[in-house]
């Protein structure tokens, strides 16, 4: 025998303590979240990365380091953000799940936890995010979508927003569209696919699919689609906004309730191997215990 304490996960033995990686997959609810990433500075600011890592360390004592497959604004929701997790802990990965539901608020829960090898990273590994931005085109105001979606009452056209948009898929520098505040190497991003559906004076929704986004990206493409929609503007302005890569020259920027981040694409996700052992468990809603 050796003086290493070891325990029995799923017919494995570990070391007590060990230090494990993990994909987390998390929704949340962006309202009262001043967006992803933890902030320093004298005030203290509620963020998903900081109340998670504050749950986690009471799971694991000598600390847990999250990483982001990307940043969500202040206000911005989540279906499925992935994040990958390091730390030392003898639970597996079911017991991680329903022992972090068990803790977090009620804005903020994981969906799926899956065991990952050593140096897995969640911002390295992404490789595709899927956006949807909504919009409550009726004439009066829905209290029951306010935190889902953007009221606009005047009434769009749906039609003209599809035609300006059609022109942004494929690889551009989306300069144009890009927030103040970013140190972002380059502006060059491309768009896989940009849908547009729903009924003019009913729910619209924009369906924006891409490899990576620029800081306030979408919701950009989504204020300059609706001045579209409204007839300020015509559609052909699009492809010569997005060729003026000036932000002064698009739209303003739509506000934060109405997007929400729905799928992030990486190595996991799309099958590819992760390593011998990797184990994955999803939420089935019961109680821990």
């Amino acid at each position: 025998m050796t003086g290493d304490p070891t325990e029995r996960e799923d017919g494995n033995a570990r070391p007590i303590g060990a230090e494990r990686t993990f994909r987390l997959v998390l929704e949340y609810d962006g309202s009262l979240f001043e967006g992803w990433q933890t902030q320093s500075g004298e005030r203290s600011a509620r963020t998903v990365q900081g109340v998670l890592e504050s749950e986690l360390t009471v799971l694991a004592p000598g600390g847990a380091r999250v990483r982001g497959a990307g940043r969500t604004d202040a206000g911005v929701h989540a279906m499925a953000q992935v994040a990958s997790v390091r730390m030392a802990t003898r639970l597996d990965a079911n017991a991680l799940l329903r022992a972090l539901n068990a803790r977090l608020p009620k804005d903020l829960a994981v969906r799926s936890v899956a065991e990952v090898p050593a140096g897995w990273d969640a911002l390295r590994e992404a490789c595709g995010k899927h956006y949807r931005y909504q919009v409550w085109n009726g004439r009066r105001r829905s209290p029951l979508r306010a935190a889902r979606f953007v009221w606009v009452a005047e009434r769009l056209d749906l039609e003209a927003m599809k035609r300006a948009a059609a022109c942004l898929i494929g690889r551009h520098d989306f300069a144009a569209f890009q927030g103040a505040g970013s140190d972002t190497k380059t502006t060059v991003r491309t768009l896989t696919s940009i849908e547009l559906s729903g009924a003019p004076g009913g729910e619209i929704r924009i369906d924006v699919l891409g490899e990576g986004f620029l800081r306030h990206m979408v919701r950009n493409l989504a204020g300059t689609l609706i001045e579209i929609g409204r007839g300020r503007w015509e559609p052909e302005r699009m492809s010569r906004i997005l060729d003026s890569r000036d932000r002064a020259q698009a739209g303003p920027t739509a506000p934060a309730a109405g997007l929400t981040l729905l799928e992030v694409r990486d190595s996991w996700s799309d099958g590819a191997p992760v390593g011998a052992g990797a184990t994955d468990s999803v939420d089935d809603g019961h109680p821990v215990g």
